[in-house]
């Protein structure tokens, strides 16, 4: 059933960003496609987690984050960030224009198609995964003029 569910769930696009936070001098971040609009207003955003992830465990031990929605052409920072033991945040990002959010010292990854700064407002378990509501803080940056990278069928597309 599981895989039935996972092939069914990947026919649906979903819009790709990583999710950053600082961990005291480190800095943590995961490649997610279930980011969403939950509310205008006032202005939440949710975004699920694998429960097992250590982003996971730095989200419950800290509220403040960032997500950068990626453009087109940043598949390969989604896949960097997307790998299983993959090193800390700051080295993913070295050779990417990014800077640390105003409100959540999170690395912000530049160039994509938006970027958020959040707090969590409500966490809530949900089988495998975390569910982390929170309140948006600051819209660091919209770019219309960017195509946004999408996951469709278990691919990176634009």
């Amino acid at each position: 059933m599981s895989e039935l569910f996972t092939e069914a769930m990947a026919q649906l696009a979903a819009g790709v960003a990583v999710v950053t936070a600082r961990d005291g001098r480190d800095d943590v971040g995961t490649t997610v496609s279930a980011l969403m609009s939950v509310s205008l207003e006032p202005p939440l955003l949710l975004v699920s987690l694998a429960s097992s992830g250590y982003l996971t465990e730095i989200l419950l031990r800290q509220d403040r984050w960032a997500a950068s929605m990626l453009s087109s052409g940043q598949a390969a920072i989604a896949s960097r960030f997307a790998t299983a033991g993959r090193p800390s945040a700051r080295l993913l990002v070295a050779s990417v224009p990014h800077h640390r959010g105003e409100r959540t010292e999170a690395l912000v990854i530049e160039g994509g198609v938006a970027a958020i700064e959040a707090e969590t407002a409500k966490v809530v378990p949900a089988g495998d995964h975390t569910i982390f509501i929170a309140a948006v803080l600051s819209v660091v940056y919209i770019d219309s003029s960017q195509q946004p990278l999408i996951r469709l069928r278990g691919r990176y597309r634009s």
